[in-house]
């Protein structure tokens, strides 16, 4: 048996935490910090859902994680001009493919992703190395690193930030075991595949489905895989952009990540674009600025902006985004009513994946086939806990 010591528990009163294996050794080492419990979970989860993407999509993947949920995750599709604004990335700057796929993941949801874990698809290479060496989080997990990349990732927190390194050949025991209140668990692991062949049957009276959304709805599904459920996940232009984690009513999930995924959009949008930052605001500032302006808080704006700024109003947010179109849902259960339909439809949906079996399925075709949405209906559960 090998076993790894970690700081701690969940939380810092529970001690004697640590990771083992029964036979053959660990597949991750340490390269450098000391990761905790959470640290573990989040990394692991990510890994498994950067690899199922970069399976399914043959693009280098990116996850950032909190608390054993996705805050975001992304395939490498290079960023256009209002991405590069929106996500603070200079144009001068050039990005990897899985730079890019790390800043999209980050850039999905800032707030939920402030002390994140990452997780890489690929090699860590200096283009990503250094982008991560501007954000808030707690450590990385990756199949290897280029020397460049392990030197720039060492220097965060002081030396002390972690780094692991996977195995990417580790294949686990076909049956898991968890135990809780001394009880063991044992199950299959969830083996399932989610790539192009699992986008069918369509339903709908509207059938066509481009390449691009196919990829989108692939981001979707294996980001569910590994969130916690109920869950449902928005995703558009090669990433996630809302996720509605861990709900127990879908409709919670529906308008949680819809709520998300509105931001993102607005977060796009000339008056957010040009906000007249202080130039001494860090990057976080900023986010928190952002935040309160989209959501239209009514606080002091003074301390972020250089000039005068107004809150955006309900009826700017309405106007900017009822042009919103072509953004891919995935569910990971049945929507047991339209009232998902609709709420998703509201944020621009126009593709939804779901694996159906629901007593009221035909009243959810109708309203899709209202609304021109498309929905393939395959039959998959993807329940994660």
């Amino acid at each position: 048996m090998e076993r790894l010591e970690l700081k701690y528990g969940c939380n810092p009163n529970q001690g004697q935490a640590s990771i083992s294996i029964d036979e053959g050794t660990l597949p991750l080492k340490v390269l450098n910090g000391k990761p905790g419990y959470i640290n573990l979970l989040d990394a692991l989860n990510g890994w498994q859902l950067v690899a199922s993407l970069k399976q399914a999509t043959g693009l280098a993947s990116a996850a950032s994680f909190k608390h054993v949920s996705p805050a975001g995750a992304a395939v490498g599709l290079a960023l256009n001009e209002n991405e590069r604004r929106m996500y603070f990335i200079d144009e001068k700057q050039t990005l990897s493919e899985l730079a890019s796929a790390y800043v999209r993941a980050r850039g999905a949801d800032r707030m939920s992703s402030f002390g994140d874990f990452i997780s890489l698809s690929d090699t860590c290479d200096l283009s990503t190395a250094k982008r991560i060496k501007s954000e808030v989080s707690d450590g990385v997990i990756a199949p290897s690193y280029t020397e460049e990349a392990l030197a720039v990732l060492k220097q965060k927190k002081g030396g002390a930030y972690t780094i692991l390194c996977i195995d990417p050949s580790y294949a686990p025991p076909l049956l898991e075991e968890r135990s809780v209140y001394g009880i063991t668990f044992t199950q299959e692991r969830n083996t399932q595949v989610l790539d192009d062949s699992v986008l069918q049957p369509v339903v709908t009276k509207q059938k066509d489905i481009s390449q691009e959304d196919r990829l989108n709805l692939l981001v979707a599904l294996n980001t569910l895989k590994y969130t916690q459920s109920n869950s449902v996940c928005y995703a558009y232009r090669g990433q996630t952009i809302g996720v509605g984690a861990g709900q127990q009513s879908r409709i919670h999930c529906t308008r949680l990540a819809g709520e998300k995924a509105d931001l993102w959009q607005l977060r796009q949008t000339e008056r957010v674009l040009s906000l007249p930052f202080l130039p001494s605001l860090s990057r976080n500032d900023k986010d928190n600025a952002v935040e309160c302006f989209l959501r239209g808080e009514t606080e002091d704006f003074s301390r972020y902006f250089a000039q005068p700024v107004s809150a955006l109003t309900d009826e700017e947010r309405e106007s900017l985004l009822c042009s919103v179109s072509g953004v891919s849902l995935a569910s990971d259960a049945f929507f047991p009513f339209r009232d998902n339909i609709d709420r998703a439809a509201k944020s621009g949906v126009s593709y939804i994946v779901q694996c159906g079996g629901s007593v009221r399925d035909d009243l959810v075709i109708e309203a899709c086939d209202a609304l021109g949405i498309v929905m393939i209906m395959n039959g998959i559960r993807l329940f994660h806990h």
